[in-house]
């Protein structure tokens, strides 16, 4: 099994935390994964993992603008964000509650005294009263329980941070493969609009032969109903074209009018250079050290459980004095004559305590498998992607050769059968054969360029420092 190197903050040493079993045993307690080999198995290299801005490496500015905007105006990240942020004062919150507490209370009033005076009539006098209360306590930390709860509030901070960094890069990468998406919605709708000018040439021609009776009814019947699919296919592209456009609207924080515009151009890509292995993936994933974060933190938790057996104790001192006593507010001496110390100690509680250390104990169990399972997903992605970019490849070079050919064997059977060597059935197979063939190269450069961005979305790859937005440094997470 594997150790996972953290990448918390310089507070959290330690992936693990020491947690008693169920005799009083410590049980450590580390975020752990399944052996991986030094190199990935659909490449079989060695080296250090890419790092930088993998945006630019697609050479295209408004992809690097549209990634800009949504990191900047997605609601899902500012709602990540804001969560950090409360997660933060969560953490000072409880940092703050193992300090000291002094509450203050003031009052004033007066006393009524009711007296006969010499004729024996009733007479009343007021006296001010002036009343001060203060009120301390302090839990002393005797065996480092409440130490536990605030590292295991930065651990949370921690895996917060890093949730917004997995974030980022998640939306940065659907950003990308929506805009790669709609060009390919587009470039396949202008395919559609090919086809339909193509069949009408079809159309027009067998129209003419018709009439000068060298074509029959059956083949101008064939040849309005082809154009009527390709008519009916224009219609079906643009409609995937406009829910793809407004899917990239929704992204980048925009109302999804349909109103973006893309030149139909899928990228042309270089041949993958594979980086890193399994070992260094471990090290750049930021779910992955949320994970571990998470498993810190459970531990601690744990701790803090097992140590809510022990004995407590806590120092009180209540004040309160009337105006006769005002001076000895001030007075330490004073002060300390009314300070209790209490030791306490859960005798029966139902078994309530010994109940929820078995619960933190579970729940670090759980925080530990949910860890490998992040990491075995994490491999399977990279090298997923790794195969996926050489079988694409070659699809992207076959579909090439393809079309390139059925252009080849359109153009040919249309001036066969505007010679009358071959049938309306040979052009349109023909004709079909074109659009297919065009189609299944869009969809290869299109599944590769999306491969591509999963391929730097799974190896954790970063952002450049001018797409992050002030919002995710205002919440604390570095670029």
């Amino acid at each position: 099994m594997n150790r996972a190197p953290l990448l918390l903050t310089a507070t959290l040493l330690t992936a693990c935390s020491t947690v008693p079993s169920m005799g009083g045993d410590p049980v450590e307690i580390f975020a752990t994964a399944p052996d991986a080999p030094e190199t990935w198995s659909a490449a079989g290299v060695i080296g250090e993992a890419e790092t930088g801005d993998w945006i630019s490496a697609f050479n295209d500015p408004i992809m690097t603008e549209l990634v800009k905007d949504a990191l900047k105006e997605n609601p899902t990240l500012i709602a990540q964000a804001a969560a950090t942020r409360s997660v933060r004062q969560q953490a000072r919150a409880t940092y703050g509650n193992s300090l000291p507490s002094l509450t203050a209370s003031g009052s004033t009033g007066y006393n009524r005294v009711v007296t006969e005076d010499l004729t024996g009539d009733p007479q009343g006098f007021e006296d001010p009263v002036f009343g001060l209360g203060l009120d301390a306590s302090w839990d002393l930390d005797l065996w480092g329980r409440i130490d536990a709860g605030i590292e295991a509030a930065r651990a949370d901070l921690v895996a917060s941070e890093t949730d917004l960094l997995a974030a980022q890069l998640s939306i940065a990468a659907q950003t990308a493969n929506a805009w790669i998406n709609l060009n390919a919605s587009l470039a396949q709708e202008r395919v559609a609009v090919e086809t339909f000018t193509a069949r009408e040439r079809t159309v027009t021609l067998t129209e003419r032969r018709f009439a000068r009776g060298l074509s029959t009814a059956l083949d101008v019947r064939l040849a309005r109903s082809s154009r009527a699919g390709a008519e009916a296919d224009i219609a079906r592209r643009r409609q995937i074209s406009g829910e793809s456009a407004r899917l990239l609207e929704t992204l980048v924080g925009r109302y999804p009018a349909n109103e973006i515009e893309a030149a139909a151009q899928i990228p042309m890509l270089d041949p993958l250079l594979i980086g890193g292995n399994p070992t260094v993936l471990l090290a750049r994933r930021p779910d992955i050290a949320a994970a571990e974060a998470r498993v810190l933190a459970s531990g601690l938790r744990a701790e803090q459980a097992r140590l809510a057996l022990l004995p407590s104790l806590q120092l009180t001192a209540t004040l309160s004095t009337s105006d006769d006593e005002f001076a000895n507010a001030f007075d330490p001496s004073y002060i300390a004559g009314r300070a209790i110390a209490s030791l306490i100690q859960p005798v029966f509680n139902g078994g309530a305590l010994d109940a929820q250390r078995e619960s933190a104990l579970a729940l670090a169990e759980q925080a530990v498998a949910n860890y490998a399972t992040i990491t075995l997903r994490a491999w399977r992605e990279v090298e997923d992607a790794i195969a996926a970019d050489s079988l694409l490849a070659q699809q992207e070079d076959a579909q090439s050769r393809a079309l390139e050919e059925a252009v080849f064997a359109e153009d040919l059977a249309f001036r066969q059968y505007q010679n009358g060597l071959v049938s309306i059935f040979n052009l349109i197979d023909a004709q079909t054969s074109r659009l297919n063939a065009e189609s299944a190269l869009i969809t290869a450069r299109t599944n590769r360029a999306v491969n591509r961005i999963n391929y730097h979305l799974a190896l954790g790859g970063g952002l450049p420092a001018s797409v992050i937005p002030d919002a995710a440094i205002a919440a604390g997470v570095d670029p």
